[in-house]
């Protein structure tokens, strides 16, 4: 009995090393890289990746108008608890301001902070994580143009074991797959753009699907609707089945105005996404456009 006890412990420690060996947070870019990702990058360019990610949506402080005081502050409501939207000004105490690239890198690529630690995926780094390194490059360039806001916001609000940031290593082992976007060469240049657009930085699928009982998209639902992750409301389906009655320039018109064929205007947090689109060049605007009206048709899953 003493070795069978003797065997189980020796199990249970087996375990428990190599859970912690598979969790580890694992950036996507090392100290070797450094160099090469602190090269200048291009603030105008930048200002593109800032608004087609949405990055203000989220990080501007909560209660002010300037969409470019990135203080944070915003509680995100959740299945799992309320996640509290950290400050990603150019303040050097509460903000990102002694950041690197390659921390910003991490962050938005890999989910992984300059401290060694998994972030949630409220930050839909899922999506981020078919990013160009450029793109993050040039983003930090804009973003150390922004005023640095002072204040940190509050630590999230997530119950035991969702509190333990260890356990997010599993979930990315599920769900984070960091292979870049490929152009398909039997598209057109603006379908590809918007390819880019629509899955990497403006990370629609992330809010137009449902999720699992551990927050992992539905492939099966992908763009096409789900439960408000608030648990208010429900997502619209924007595939062919969903708005495939609308033209090209009705789509167009509601994400740059936010109002529908109807005149009914979209709300919500969607109000936000409709402000950043807006503020994309023309030939932006369109690819995301072209993208959306090419998906696949899927039906609106239940609420």
């Amino acid at each position: 009995m003493r070795y069978v006890l003797l065997g189980l412990f020796g199990l249970a420690i087996a375990t428990a090393v190599a859970l912690w060996v598979v969790t580890a947070p694992r950036p996507a870019f090392t100290e070797s890289m450094a160099a090469e990702l602190e090269k200048p990058g291009e603030p105008a360019r930048g200002k593109v990746v800032f608004d087609a990610g949405g990055c203000a949506s989220c990080h501007a402080s909560p209660g002010q108008t300037d969409r470019h005081r990135l203080g944070g502050g915003l509680a995100l409501g959740s299945p799992f608890g309320t996640f509290h939207v950290p400050n990603i000004s150019p303040d050097r105490q509460d903000g990102i301001g002694a950041w690197r690239t390659l921390d910003l890198a991490n962050a938005l690529m890999s989910g992984v902070s300059p401290k060694h630690q998994h972030y949630y995926p409220a930050l839909p780094y899922t999506d981020y994580a078919h990013m160009r390194v450029e793109d993050a490059r040039d983003l930090m360039a804009y973003l150390r143009t922004l005023p640095p806001v002072s204040g940190r916001a509050p630590p999230h609000e997530l119950a035991f074991p969702l509190s333990v940031r260890r356990f997010v290593g599993l979930w990315k082992l599920l769900y984070l797959d960091r292979s870049p976007v490929k152009n398909d060469p039997a598209q057109s240049p603006e379908w590809n753009r918007g390819l880019y657009l629509v899955t990497a930085l403006d990370h629609c699928g992330a809010c137009h699907s449902s999720r699992n009982l551990i927050g992992g998209v539905e492939p099966k639902t992908l763009f096409a609707g789900g439960p408000d992750q608030d648990g208010v409301g429900f997502v619209p389906n924007i595939t062919p089945a969903g708005i495939g009655h609308w033209a090209a320039a009705d789509l167009r018109r509601a994400l740059t105005t936010g109002l529908t064929p109807g005149d009914r205007p979209l709300g919500s947090t969607m109000a936000e996404v409709v402000t950043d689109v807006a503020s994309l060049p023309g030939d932006d605007q369109q690819a995301i456009v072209t993208y959306i009206r090419s998906l696949p048709s899927r039906p609106t899953p239940s609420p």
